[in-house]
């Protein structure tokens, strides 16, 4: 097999190759093409595109989060590898008879990946609520080698208002002395690092230019050491996974829904029966307003710039009014029910029975409650497995309580609605003309790409 590299970027586009120059060193023989990502354009769903080569329909990766009506709880970040299910880059090298070895690094949805070689963040929960700074590898005992030479991965700084370059300089360095002690074959690497600036600030603020500046560093430090390490040539792929969008308007689908009396809503104190959580925390007392999902007769699982309404006993006529409800709002693009999920990729029993689409310039918040003072618990921390849905303002501090803001108006930019034009198209930057297929890209394309060059002579 060739040596392959496969480098995923979120928020990456055509005109921010110029504060790129690193990529400059292996396009001598390669290629620039525009690259379409599938809706729903977020992580989790792209990464899994990528990898797969299939939509959601077929790997059930439906969002960045996945409810179980079983459990009436949603699993945000935390879905293992098994959650795909559809072979993956690294399965079918795992399987190949010539015994190649793949590397993953930080996938979403790494942990039990079928690879030798494998590296995500999964900080240990304790029963007193205190986490231990912790990494998922295989083998297990490769985060206590990581550790002993670069210390713990700083997971502080990997999301939340305290975002830093700290934690991709950790992530250059772990790949980096992999790759040089053990050369496998294949190798993904998710560089994460540019994405909270672009939401924070905008696509094209100051600040995210600066992060493009840091992206170019590691870049250059990866291309450099890999190319040392290896004996035989490298092919690089470098997609960019979706584009940030500025945003100036928010929708709350919840509030909507329990304003028209669809979803109801409690006082938590020291009640729990029946109310919607992601991870249950026996020592923790729920306070502040909470679905009860016991009467509620449909729920909102907001992600970004979309969001999957779960209507729990597929009543007809619940789903015609919350249809009729949403159509034609404002910020409100799309509205998906039926067949209509069929356009996208998206028939998939884990998606909701209908699925909001915002407009480019909008997005979803989780919120339910109509009274900041009523806020749950967990609304003013960064607690991303315990709140159902994506909370893009944890990227805030409010300086009044010290905690996370809940002012939606600071988001400046967000993603996953469908790739209508070019502006909404990400890159593929590839060192190998040959390895790219003429005609138009999409995400789905690069798992192709990358099985029919492997073995290509």
């Amino acid at each position: 097999m060739k040596n392959i590299v496969l480098i995923s970027v979120p928020t990456l586009r055509r005109k921010d190759l110029q504060k790129l120059p690193a990529l400059n060193r292996i396009l001598q023989n390669g290629t620039v093409e525009d690259l379409t990502p599938s809706f729903p354009c977020v992580t989790c769903c792209v990464q899994a595109n990528m990898t797969t080569g299939v939509l959601p329909e077929k790997h059930g990766i439906v969002a960045n989060g996945l409810w179980q009506p079983e459990n009436k709880k949603v699993v945000m970040w935390t879905a293992t590898n098994q959650a795909v299910e559809s072979p993956q880059l690294w399965d079918m090298i795992y399987h190949h008879p010539d015994h190649p070895r793949s590397a993953v690094w930080f996938q979403l949805q790494a942990v039990e990946a079928e690879a030798e070689f494998v590296c995500t963040h999964k900080p240990i929960h304790n029963p007193d609520g205190t986490e231990t700074l912790w990494c998922y590898t295989r083998p297990v005992g490769l985060y206590g080698e990581f550790l002993e030479k670069f210390g713990h991965f700083p997971l502080h700084y990997y999301w939340g208002p305290m975002t830093n370059n700290a934690p991709a300089k950790w992530c250059v360095e772990t790949t980096c002395y992999l790759a040089e002690k053990e050369q496998p074959e294949f190798f993904y690497i998710y560089m994460s690092h540019p994405d909270c600036q672009a939401q924070r600030f905008g696509p094209d603020s100051p600040q995210q230019m600066e992060s493009l500046d840091e992206l170019n560093t590691a870049l250059d430090e990866i291309i450099t050491r890999f190319t040392a390490a290896y004996d035989r040539e490298i092919t690089w792929f470098i997609a960019g996974e979706y584009v940030v969008t500025d945003v100036d308007h928010v929708i709350f689908p919840n509030r909507i829904l329990r304003d028209a009396h669809f979803l109801s809503v409690e006082e938590g104190e020291t009640w729990k029966g029946g109310v919607l959580h992601s991870v249950a925390r026996d020592y923790e007392t729920f306070t502040g307003e909470l679905p009860n999902m016991d009467k509620s007769r449909a729920f909102a699982m907001c992600d970004h710039q979309f969001a999957h309404i779960y209507v729990p006993d597929h009543d007809s006529d619940v789903i015609r009014r919350i249809v009729e409800m949403f159509s034609g709002m404002e910020g409100v693009e799309e509205v998906l029910v039926g067949e209509d999920l069929m356009k996208y990729g998206l028939h998939h029993p884990r998606s909701g029975q209908i699925v909001l689409v915002s407009s480019p310039n909008s997005w979803m918040q989780y919120y339910w409650w109509n009274d900041d003072t009523k806020a749950p618990h967990y609304a003013r921390r960064v607690d991303i497995h315990q709140k159902p849905g994506y909370d893009a303002l944890e990227l805030f501090l409010d300086p009044v309580t010290k905690g996370i803001s809940l002012d939606t108006s600071l988001l400046k930019g967000s993603h996953g609605v469908p790739a209508r034009d070019l502006s909404q198209k990400t890159v593929l930057v590839c060192s190998s003309a040959e390895a790219v297929p003429e005609g138009e890209l999409r995400d789905v394309d690069v798992y192709k790409m990358i099985m029919d060059h492997a073995w290509k002579r």
